[in-house]
Formats: C-alpha cells, structure tokens, sequence
C-alpha cells in the first residue's frame, strides 16, 4: 500500500472513531455519478467526514474543493490535500492571476469526479448559515449533468472548534438530502437562495 492510501486510511479510521459519525441518506443514496456534495462548513475536518463516510470506491473519485492559502502553506498540508485527498486547491484572492476557479471544479466534474464544496465560502463560527457564493450557481449551470447534494453536517464545529489542536470527542452526524432540481432560466439569486433553503432544512431543530 502506498503512503497516500495509507494516509487516508488511517485518517478515515480516524475521524470515524473520533466522531462515531453515522450518515443519513434522505433522498439520495452514494452512487459514483458526478456530484457536487455542498454543506455547511464549520472546521478545517468538514471535508476530511463527508470523505470518509462515502463508500471507498466513491471516495476515490470525491475530491474536496480547499483554499490554496491554507493547504499549500506546508509540506504535510500539501501532501494531505494533493496526494490524500486529491482536492482542487482554489486561489481565493480578489488579485488572483491563476486558473478560474469554476473551470478548475468543472474539470474534475467532466472527467466524471465528484466535488465537495462550501457554498459559504470560508469557516461559519456562528449559528446561522451564511449567505452563499455565486461560485455553486457558475458551476451548476456550467455543468448541468452533476447532481447537486446538500448536506448537513451537525457537530464537527464542537469536535474540532477553532484554534483548539485537540479534538474533543462528540458525536456528529451527516445528513445527505436530496438532489437540487435545476429550473431553466433560473436566476443566480433566486438559485443561491433555493440551494440554501434545501440545506437548512437538513438541519435538526433549534433547542
């Protein structure tokens, strides 16, 4: 076994015992069919539990979407977000120069890969979701053949909140919900708004 898939094996044997996560399926089942898993995002592990619940041949073709300023920042975060996880390292900067970020996502969509992606756009430290970026509706509309996935993912923040270097053990859970359907001539706002709506009804009810 290579030290990559060494890697992700342990850190998938990891978070699962860490967390006792369990993933809800309402709606949708995994099924290896280009997807678009998006969710609410409270820590750096969000991505690192929807990876590691899908079933491996699924993971394997699931790259997470990740910001180049915090995962190329080291040698250990760069071996861990390209040979691990295999994510689409997006640069973030208004000034950025690079490659366009919804091209980046949409080529690993035609080659018939899965993405997960936090429409929030960056670490949600409060109770509501935030408003989310247009970049799900570019690429929702650059590739209308992805299916796109809300899911809720429910007490990570508390496991790992932020600034902490040691995890505290809590349950958590991952709810998948159904498919979001795509209306013709939908606008982007209007779209965002629909796409929010279907995560937040994903979550459980307030205490």
């Amino acid at each position: 076994m290579t030290l990559d898939r060494l890697t992700a094996s342990l850190m998938c044997g990891f978070a699962k015992l860490l967390t006792g996560v369990r993933a809800l399926w309402l709606g949708s089942e995994p099924l290896a069919r280009p997807r678009v898993y998006f969710a609410n995002h409270r820590s750096h592990g969000d991505f690192v539990l929807i990876w590691a619940v899908l079933p491996p041949h699924l993971r394997r073709l699931t790259r997470p979407v990740a910001g180049a300023d915090y995962w190329l920042t080291s040698p250990l975060r760069r071996f861990l977000i390209n040979r691990v996880f295999r994510g689409v390292t997006i640069d973030r900067r208004p000034e950025r120069h690079g490659p366009n970020p919804v091209d980046q996502m949409g080529a690993a969509l035609a080659a018939g890969e899965s993405l997960i992606l936090f429409p929030e756009g960056t670490r949600n430290l409060g109770d509501a979701l935030l408003p989310f970026k247009s970049g799900l509706h570019h690429l929702a509309r650059a590739h209308p053949e992805a299916e796109l996935i809300p899911v809720w993912i429910e007490n990570l923040g508390r496991v790992m909140p932020k600034g902490s270097l040691i995890p505290v053990p809590l349950l958590c859970s991952l709810t998948f919900g159904p498919a979001l359907a795509q209306i013709d001539g939908e606008g982007r706002d209007a779209f965002l708004a629909r796409a929010r709506a279907a995560l937040l009804e994903l979550a459980p009810p307030a205490d």
